[in-house]
């Protein structure tokens, strides 16, 4: 795991200090949370976005500029005057990945919190329809799945209060069943409604990502997200239970099923693609 932390810090220095960008540049901006952002990379850390690896895969006069940020949700990212930072920067040819619902969630909390059906596909709305007043190209998704698999009759409730766990040891954590349960509900309904409505990409990130997942099952999956055992990485000595952010392999999975979805659904970035990547599954 070390090595292969080595190997990206070595790509994503290589990408940052590629020579200027043309003038006709494509600039992919992305808005989203903690699962899309790009991660600090000090002190050996694990933890990635998988927005933050998606510019490894690009070639030509395109960049990515990932705005998202850890604990945001459609509301809080305009109130606190970032979507209109992202709007300054926005020029007529560019393209707008857009992704929340982990944090619109957040009842308890009124910054964050909108409800499916109503506020939350306000916000989607907003996002698109200014986007294409600048000339942008909109892309919804919804969000990522968390690995939850429950035991049978537990409630989806129940699963959070599983990653406190790890303080613990990882050895004392619940058992878990065979069968990936949702955890997000009618929020992964409004990015596909709001599409529908306005004739925007829609891209089912969550299906993708429930698909692979469950895939692999409740012991292979533990591999892409941030189950960390204590005594290993300067980051976190204690160790981790975490299923809903993605480690290092993780988001190379997982920004591969976008990527992949990308070049199938929007021509137009189909040819910056790295052609070696392109239907890599995994």
């Amino acid at each position: 795991m070390k090595f292969i932390t080595s190997l990206f810090l070595g790509l994503a220095m290589s990408v940052s200090m590629c020579a200027a960008e043309p003038a006709d540049t494509v600039t992919v901006f992305m808005i989203g949370d903690s699962t899309m952002a790009n991660k600090p990379l000090d002190k050996e850390n694990q933890e990635r976005g998988w927005g933050q690896m998606l510019p490894l895969y690009f070639n030509g006069a395109i960049k990515v500029d990932n705005h998202a940020v850890n604990g945001r949700s459609s509301k809080s990212f305009i109130g606190e005057g970032r979507w209109d930072k992202v709007k300054e920067k926005m020029r007529p040819g560019d393209y707008l990945i857009i992704q929340f619902g982990h944090n619109d969630e957040k009842f308890k909390d009124t910054t964050r919190y909108t409800v499916p059906g109503s506020t939350f596909d306000a916000n989607l709305r907003k996002y698109v329809m200014e986007a294409r007043e600048k000339g942008v190209t909109p892309i919804l998704m919804n969000s990522i799945v968390r690995r939850n698999f429950p035991m049978p009759g537990q409630a989806p409730e129940e699963t959070d209060d599983k990653q406190k766990a790890w303080k613990k040891g990882l050895a004392s954590y619940p058992e878990e069943g065979d069968s990936l349960v949702d955890t997000h509900g009618a929020y992964l309904d409004s990015p596909r409604n709001v599409a529908a409505e306005l004739g925007v990409t829609f891209i089912d990130m969550n299906r993708l990502t429930h698909d692979y997942v469950q895939s692999l099952g409740p012991v292979a999956s533990k591999e892409l997200f941030m189950w960390i055992p204590a005594g290993v990485y300067e980051f976190c000595p204690k160790g981790k239970i975490d299923n809903t952010h993605l480690n290092i392999y993780g988001g190379i999975v997982i920004s591969r099923l976008a990527l992949n979805a990308l070049a199938e659904n929007v021509p137009g970035l189909r040819p910056y693609i790295r052609p070696e990547v392109y239907n890599l599954k995994k």
